[in-house]
């Protein structure tokens, strides 16, 4: 009973502390040019590990902001109205609502990122946009 107190304390603080995650492999291919690994999730954000052989198509997302760390690779990718050349060791922050892609992979190495997106990522919150001839 005397440890009762002190295990509650505990439990209130869990969630309080560091954690370190080990991803589980689960990937979703589109068309062989886009894996996606997710690393971590809670109600406030999702991170992932996203390798790209291509392009990324245009879209946006209306509920939730999106940061990239730029691992490997090099890319051209547009964000709003600016188009910009990425490199390993880049942080780009895509707001709620801008429309943004990759337009092209460069060289010969993929382009890999980590995605920390926040809150947490729900596929519905993913509007593609047809681009004008």
């Amino acid at each position: 009973m005397k440890k009762l107190p002190l295990l509650l304390f505990l439990l209130m603080f869990q969630n309080s502390f560091a954690q370190v995650f080990r991803y589980e492999k689960t990937e979703k291919k589109d068309a062989q040019n886009i894996t996606i690994e997710k690393i971590s999730e809670d109600e406030l954000h999702s991170t992932y590990l996203i390798t790209v052989l291509n392009h990324v198509p245009l879209h946006f997302h209306k509920d939730h902001s999106e940061n990239i760390i730029v691992l490997e690779g090099e890319a051209i990718m547009k964000i709003g109205n600016d188009t910009l050349n990425i490199l390993p060791k880049d942080q780009v922050t895509i707001p709620k609502g801008t429309h943004h892609e990759v337009i092209k992979v460069l060289g010969k190495k993929p382009l890999k990122v980590i995605s920390v997106q926040s809150p947490k990522f729900d596929v519905k919150d993913r509007y593609f946009i047809k681009k004008k001839d």
